[in-house]
């Protein structure tokens, strides 16, 4: 009898360029290789205005296709359209599991969730200035700038490192866990990560300076993190 492999999900990767720095698309591609292949990898934008001219190399280099919108009216973004319309149709055409808008603008909020009620898996990546209305709307939203502060700086380890105390961690850490905790007041850790991101979609351990959601625990004074043969468990102090 043969196994079959599970289907790697297919991902299109939508780009604002007149949004989106060309500099973090290298580390946001190693990042949305995570969750799926890029099978789609499109940019908008006027490629004729001098403004764009950073980003021409990356294209070549990642097969990134670019999509070219005038600016017709002053004053009226005609690239947020584009892509709108763009995603749209690859949403009807049902050949993908998920989308990744690159963007900080809160013009895609609606988009985020239209694609979502469609039952498809929505990632945002936008610099931390992005509205939280976009951040909400998406299924998991990442910060371009945990991406290139992971790229440049060498993984300390957990004794090295002092949490910083910080209320709205705490008090989604405790919801999590405990949401995930059994009768033994024990919670797996793969259960609270995914509570974490139902919490609040902008949740990664590396914006608290954490590569791994386990060393933020074993960082923080407040919880015990045993590792067990059914996975790593974590418990309230």
């Amino acid at each position: 009898m043969t196994t079959q492999t599970p289907r790697e999900a297919r991902l299109a990767v939508l780009i604002d360029a007149d949004n989106a720095r060309a500099q973090h698309i290298d580390q946001l591609l190693v990042e949305v290789a995570k969750y799926g292949r890029a099978s789609v990898r499109r940019a908008y934008g006027d490629w004729t205005s001098t403004q764009l001219t950073s980003w021409k190399t990356e294209l070549l280099q990642h097969s990134i296709q670019p999509i070219q919108q005038f600016s017709y009216t002053s004053g009226k973004n005609a690239t947020d359209s584009s892509l709108i319309i763009d995603a749209m149709d690859l949403l009807h055409a049902g050949n993908l599991d998920g989308f990744c808008l690159v963007s900080s603008d809160s013009d895609f909020t609606r988009l985020a969730a239209r694609i979502r009620e469609d039952g498809k898996v929505v990632y945002g990546f936008g610099e931390r200035k992005t509205p939280k209305p976009f951040v909400a709307a998406c299924d998991t939203f990442i910060y371009v700038e945990n991406l290139t502060a992971a790229s440049t700086t060498k993984p300390a380890t957990v004794e090295q490192r002092t949490l910083v105390s910080d209320a709205f961690l705490d008090k989604l850490l405790a919801e999590a866990v405990d949401a995930a905790a059994g009768d033994d007041n024990w919670a797996n850790l793969g259960a609270v990560g995914s509570n974490l991101s139902r919490l609040a979609s902008d949740f990664d351990s590396r914006t608290w300076g954490f590569a791994k959601l386990k060393d933020l625990f074993a960082a923080h004074p407040d919880y015990v993190v045993q590792k067990k043969p059914n996975g790593v468990l974590v418990q309230p102090k």
